[in-house]
């Protein structure tokens, strides 16, 4: 008999929520930090790049009520107007790095550039109801139980989805395309892992890494997994490609810029390498499902408030080992249950 693994209600922090700031950090590129909801992530970074009469905005932040008036303050201490912007740029399709897009796009016409495979936010083909039934599902078929589950989707009703419209691409974002600024021509690196969309964008004369969520400060995974076959194998692959490129500043979409671009992809390597060994021996305890590994994995850090990520991330681990022919997967019921090979 599998053991029941329990999850505790946690109380929603009491913080005081953040507002818009912007501040320069370096001649014509500008930091622009947007609040969010979450516990635990405060904000996120959207980055405005001088572009002859007006900028160009690398992501945008989430929508949510009074979203758009954090921006414009955010702008307006940098010195800069909505009006200023000419083109929006997100580096993948979650709702914190281009929720304000559609918005954005109404109000000043700048077109919005996204990778092509931005459907796994899933904007245009569901309605929030059936975004959030597909995900209960997900969670029960990993042996999540019922009552936080009931209480996951109650919270989540009541937040939105954080996109202020229908998300239009007006250009793929591939490899090939040049963003023209004043700090002269940003290249695109593909950079999937984090999320199936996601891209980096490298300015390699003044060794700048607008890097997203690919690679952020402090050492964080997480994975938009059930939409490729292997999110953890992308990640990897996509650290080797960012590491080729000589960089010595990384724009993240949180925190704060951060140096030893390449020390980061090496401790990224590392936290991936542990997580594997931790699921291989949580494998090596008996079979479970995700929700019952998870638990062997992560321990007192599973709890309520972080079951939705770290089981994301339990999920991208065993499929990872599934193609690396160390798990295998039996859809039995009410839960899958995985098993070492």
């Amino acid at each position: 008999m599998r053991r029941h693994v329990s999850v505790p209600h946690v109380r929603k922090p009491t913080r005081k929520r953040e507002v818009g700031r912007g501040e320069r950090v370096l001649p014509g590129v500008w930091r622009l930090r947007l609040p969010l909801p979450w516990p635990g992530v405060p904000h996120c970074n959207a980055w405005a790049l001088a572009a002859g009469s007006g900028i160009v905005l690398v992501d945008t932040g989430m929508h949510e009520p009074g979203s758009m008036a954090h921006l414009e303050r955010a702008l307006d201490q940098a010195g800069l107007r909505l009006e200023h912007v000419r083109l929006v740029v997100c580096t993948h399709a979650h709702p914190d790095h281009c929720g304000q897009a559609p918005a954005i796009r109404e109000r000043t016409g700048a077109p919005v550039w996204l990778h092509p495979a931005h459907g796994h936010l899933h904007a245009n083909d569901e309605t929030p109801e059936e975004t959030i039934a597909r995900r209960v599902e997900v969670a029960r078929q990993s042996g999540v139980p019922e009552e936080p589950l009931r209480r996951w989707a109650e919270q989540r009703r009541s937040m939105g989805n954080g996109i202020s419209g229908e998300l239009v691409s007006d250009r793929d974002l591939l490899p090939g395309v040049v963003l023209e600024t004043d700090l002269g021509e940003w290249h695109v690196v593909e950079t999937p892992g984090h999320a199936p969309s996601h891209v980096c964008l490298h300015q390699p004369e003044r060794r700048l890494l607008i890097s997203g969520d690919h690679v952020l400060g402090r050492v964080t995974l997480v994975f938009d997994e059930g939409h490729t076959p292997d999110p953890v194998g992308e990640f990897l692959e996509s650290l080797d490609r960012v590491d080729t490129l000589d960089t010595r500043l990384a724009l993240s979409g949180h925190g704060r810029p951060f140096t030893d671009v390449r020390g980061h992809i090496s401790a990224n390597r590392s936290l991936v390498s542990i997580r594997l060994d931790a699921t291989r021996a949580a494998l090596a305890q008996g079979p479970g499902t995700p929700f019952e590994l998870a638990g062997r994995i992560y321990g007192e850090l599973l709890s309520e408030a972080t079951a939705s990520w770290l089981l994301s991330k339990t999920r991208s681990w065993l499929t990872h080992l599934e193609r690396l022919g160390e798990a295998r997967r039996d859809d039995a019921e009410p839960a899958a249950v995985w098993s070492a090979a």
